[in-house]
Formats: structure tokens, C-alpha cells, sequence
């Protein structure tokens, strides 16, 4: 099945100011991450004030890492000739590696303000980051970004903004399902064990499975990031790094805090 995406970005307009439907989108992945974090966080009894501060860390380090990994890893000379454009998030451009380090930065900062074991509380952060990165990936697809290789399948998307009339691999969208196979998967195991698990279990889990993800749908990607005489794309290179993270999180988890 071929779909034709002529869609627009914008979802309205008040007078100056375009809403689009990627920070729409991003905007409900984070209230459900929200949500989802909060009913954790009564659930173990913590501070409530003290999830506000992290999620305020955490927003912080999540922009400012997405965008800053987008820059560097994928688009450097491109923002160099455009400096202006770095700020414009509201347009796309967020890069999930960087927001990966960028989100460890955050919480380990705050870790260190409340004094808190980097363990004691990161699963449950681990638990709600999929439906933020799901929903993200529905916006680049609205956004006409991140778009795949072209295919000669019956599979495919064309995407009219792009000026093309060609099908391609709809990456964001292998992407988006492959968080909602996370979020299944940390359903049905949450559902019978909650956190009696080792502490880190959940970071590694997700640490392995998102990565693992985005190395195989990066191979329909048309974002490569290195020279294409190189085997693997930039993607697949930081991925596989964050997946032996993930596993040694897995392996050794509260012994590493």
C-alpha cells in the first residue's frame, strides 16, 4: 500500500504565530510521561515536590540535548551557514542520542542536588520516556522529516512537501513502533513484578531495546551523518554504544551506582 503525505505542518495559525502539529504531538507525549511518572512516583511514596524539580531538569536537558545532538551528529554545517535556526525546535530537529545524553545529564545533576542514588529513582523515568519518543516521531512524520530510503516495494510513503514522487521507508514511523512495543513489553512485566526487579532494570531494558530499534531502522534511513563509504550511518554507531551501555546496565545495574 502506497500512501500519499501531503500534509501539513501547521495545525493553525493566530495571526504571527504557526502551531504545528510536531509540538502538539510532543506536547502529549510529554503529558503522558508526566502522568505516568507522577502515579510512579506516589506509588514508591516520594517527595512530589521533588518530581517537579526533576521534571523541570529533565525537560531542560531533554530540549537542549535533542537539539544540540541533532546539530552535531547530523547537521553541523548546516547550522553553522544558519546559526539563527538552532533555536527554532518548534520546527523539527531533535536527535534521540543526544536526548539520551542530555536527559543523563539532566538527572544526574539532580541526583546530585537532592542527593539521591542514580538507581534509586531512574527506573521510573525509564518506565514513561517511550510515549514522549513515540509521539515525537508522529510529529517528524506530520513534519515530513526523517523520512526514509526510497522503496520499490508495495510499501511506502510519498511525501508531496518534499517535492517528490516517490515512495520511501516511513523511519519515524518503524520508530513509533517500536516504543509501542516497549511500552507493551514494560506493561506486561511492570503488571507482574512492579519494582520488585534490580534496580536498573527498566533503564537497561529500555537502554537495549530503543537502541537495538533504531540500529535496524536505520538501515532504511536516509539520514546517514558519516561518509557513505562508511558501513554503518551515524545513527547505528551511537546505537550500538548506547546498547552495550544498556547491557552493562543490565548486568551489573546497583553495583554501578
Amino acid at each position: 500500500m502506497i500512501i500519499i503525505n501531503d500534509l501539513s505542518p501547521i495545525l493553525t495559525e493566530l495571526g504571527p504565530i504557526s502551531l504545528r502539529w510536531y509540538g502538539l504531538f510532543f506536547a502529549t507525549g510529554l503529558f503522558l510521561s508526566y502522568m505516568l511518572l507522577m502515579n510512579l512516583w506516589k506509588r514508591q511514596k516520594w517527595e512530589v515536590k521533588e518530581l517537579d524539580s526533576l521534571v523541570i531538569f529533565l525537560f531542560v536537558g531533554l530540549l537542549v540535548g535533542a537539539r544540540l545532538g541533532h546539530i552535531i551528529f547530523y547537521r553541523l554545517g548546516h547550522y553553522l551557514e544558519n546559526p539563527w535556526e538552532i533555536f527554532a525546535v518548534w520546527e523539527g530537529g531533535l536527535a534521540s542520542h543526544g536526548a539520551a545524553i542530555g536527559l543523563f545529564v539532566a538527572y544526574l545533576l539532580w541526583c546530585r542536588k537532592y542527593k539521591v542514588r542514580f538507581f534509586e529513582r531512574v527506573d521510573a523515568i525509564a518506565l514513561s520516556i517511550p510515549f514522549t519518543a513515540a509521539f515525537v516521531r508522529i510529529g517528524n512524520y506530520f513534519n515530513s522529516e526523517i523520512v526514509g530510503t526510497p522503496t520499490n516495494g508495495e510499501w511506502g510513503v510519498v511525501f508531496k512537501r518534499l517535492g517528490e514522487d516517490f515512495p520511501r521507508h516511513p523511519a519515524m514511523l518503524y520508530e513509533t513502533f517500536i516504543n509501542l512495543i516497549i511500552i507493551v513489553v514494560f506493561y506486561l512485566i511492570f503488571r507482574k513484578r512492579h519494582f520488585e526487579v534490580k534496580k536498573g532494570f527498566y533503564l537497561g531494558l529500555f537502554i537495549v531495546m530503543y537502541f537495538g530499534g533504531r540500529f535496524i531502522s536505520e538501515f532504511w534511513k536516509d539520514l546517514h551523518g558519516l561518509p557513505e563509504s562508511f558501513p554503518l550511518s551515524m545513527g547505528q554507531v551511537l546505537s550500538l554504544t548506547a546498547v552495550l551501555i544498556g547491557l552493562m546496565v543490565l548486568k551489573h545495574g546497583r553495583r554501578l551506582n
